[in-house]
């Protein structure tokens, strides 16, 4: 671990300070470390280096909104190449909260964000990407919890992607 000294003016620093306790880190350190990866993250994806991302898309939409669940739906379905997860939870007698799952190339991943949140009756959308790396592995059948197949059984390894953020 490499260390640096940065000098603050006062004003600034009592401003860090304050936002530092409302986020409840333990030290500066901590705290710069958050805004340096954060500031990076965005830095790749403008950029490009940054290929694929997992993320995170949160919206309220109104159920009673014709054929809208339906549509929502029918997205996540056309697209189950990133869709990873989706919870829906009910927040009054009109409006639900969805959150989805993605996992992809950052632009296919933003497109298909956009095209949720551009839908008729849906409102709040937004969308979290996190850079991350993505590496082919194979491993081979074991007791260490991956699943069995007989493809494993004959042999034969299983193939996956690690995902690994960004640092």
């Amino acid at each position: 671990m490499q260390r640096f000294t940065i000098s603050l003016d006062d004003q600034l620093a009592a401003q860090f300070d304050d936002w530092i306790a409302q986020r409840g880190y333990g030290n500066r350190s901590e705290a710069v470390r958050d805004l340096f990866r954060a500031e990076l993250d965005r830095s790749q994806q403008q950029t490009g280096s940054a290929t694929h991302c997992v993320a995170c898309l949160s919206y309220v939409f109104n159920h009673h909104e014709r054929d809208l669940a339906e549509r929502l739906t029918s997205l996540q379905h056309a697209h189950h190449d990133l869709t990873v997860s989706t919870m829906h939870a009910h927040l009054d007698h009109d409006h639900c909260l969805e959150t989805v799952l993605l996992k992809g190339e950052i632009a296919a991943v933003k497109a298909f964000a956009d095209a949720v949140c551009a839908e008729r009756g849906v409102h709040h959308g937004k969308v979290n990407l996190i850079a991350v790396e993505m590496d082919a592995h194979h491993h081979h059948a074991g007791p260490a919890g991956h699943r069995y197949t007989r493809r494993h059984a004959a042999g034969g390894s299983a193939g996956h992607v690690h995902v690994k953020p960004v640092t």
